[in-house]
């Protein structure tokens, strides 16, 4: 996507180092952050400088990569890609595009060293096509006037380019539909509102930041047509991990009759994971939900407690939505259902 007239994907690598776009200084600052060795790129996936499904797949792939270029001793760089592989797959719990990425690698390693560095390279650009596909699919079921809600942000900062949810939405507006987002801020880290918005401020896509606990009145009031969010990981059986608050839009949308779409490639479909309750939920720092940052009067970033002092929080980054309030997943292979079967289907050829 384009920022200020030049694309950017959300994250590359140039020689050894790995370059992303710092999402915790948007959408105030624009600003490149660089990873030179895999402690940074694993501290940078761990800390959300880069997120997302597909982004943190990426960065996984390429924290792969550096192990390999650091390598000074050929007979030891299986070994020391087992012990990378471990270092980056702890950094977050829950998307499995992350372990998708350093398993491929280390698969490759196998063959040969070259292939594996093939591989490493390849996740990203295969993660941007499968953008572009779910965006073409999605388009076709969203119509002329519809209002869209989405959670978090599943864009191009999170899929590399493109993104997931919200790929059918850039596709609709490219391709002249008039729609509009309502765009949930995503509480305690604001995805929403702060990337989300940002994201389609740049591309000139109509939208509104709403309040989290919002949606369930826009649905009443016969305000939204669709709902479509992203993954960070699908069982066997369809349900569906995203970001926390995800649950309550699908129960609401079941109970108003509204289309819920979860958008996502295949590599976030994880055949090994029964169902939801074998997901396992990562939990965030509690000073996520007590203070807020943003930038202040004096321009100036700051950090400011918004919570009653001496009081705990509990902060889960995802809920788990079952896969019978979900209408379908919009994939890179086109729309499926959310039975095993269709999801088995996905990975045949």
């Amino acid at each position: 996507m384009k920022v200020n007239g030049k694309h950017y994907r959300a994250l590359w690598i140039e020689n050894s180092t790995v370059c992303m776009i710092n999402q915790n200084l948007l959408p105030f600052e624009f600003k490149i952050h660089y990873c030179s060795n895999i402690n940074e790129t694993c501290e940078a996936i761990k800390t959300m400088i880069t997120r997302g499904a597909g982004s943190i797949g990426a960065a996984g792939g390429y924290a792969m990569l550096q192990t390999i270029l650091e390598n000074k001793n050929p007979e030891k760089l299986y070994s020391e890609l087992i012990l990378s592989k471990q270092k980056i797959d702890s950094t977050r719990p829950t998307a499995v595009n992350l372990f998708y990425a350093t398993q491929r690698v280390l698969e490759a390693a196998k063959i040969s060293k070259e292939f594996a560095i093939k591989e490493a390279l390849a996740i990203a650009d295969e993660c941007v096509e499968q953008s572009k596909l779910i965006g073409k699919f999605g388009n076709e079921i969203i119509k002329d006037g519809f209002a869209i809600e989405t959670h978090c942000n599943a864009g191009w900062l999170a899929l590399v380019d493109y993104g997931s949810a919200l790929a059918p939405i850039y596709a609709a507006f490219e391709s002249g539909k008039k729609i509009f987002v309502y765009v949930d801020e995503t509480r305690p880290r604001c995805q929403g509102s702060r990337l989300t918005a940002w994201e389609l401020f740049q591309q000139g896509v109509p939208h509104s930041i709403i309040p989290d606990n919002a949606g369930a009145h826009y649905m009443s009031h016969k305000k939204i047509d669709i709902i479509i969010t992203g993954a960070d990981r699908i069982a066997a059986n369809g349900d569906t991990a995203n970001k926390i608050g995800t649950l309550e839009k699908a129960i609401a949308a079941k109970f108003y009759n509204i289309p819920f779409y979860i958008a996502a490639p295949s590599t976030t479909f994880d055949l090994s994971t029964k169902n939801g309750n074998e997901i396992i939920i990562e939990e965030r720092d509690q000073n996520e939900v007590l203070y807020f940052s943003g930038k202040n009067n004096f321009n100036k970033f700051s950090e400011f407690l918004i919570a009653n002092p001496g009081s705990k929080a509990i902060n889960p980054a995802f809920d788990v939505t079952p896969a019978n309030l979900i209408t379908g997943f919009i994939t890179e292979k086109g729309i499926i259902s959310t039975n095993e079967t269709s999801i088995k289907n996905l990975f045949k050829n």
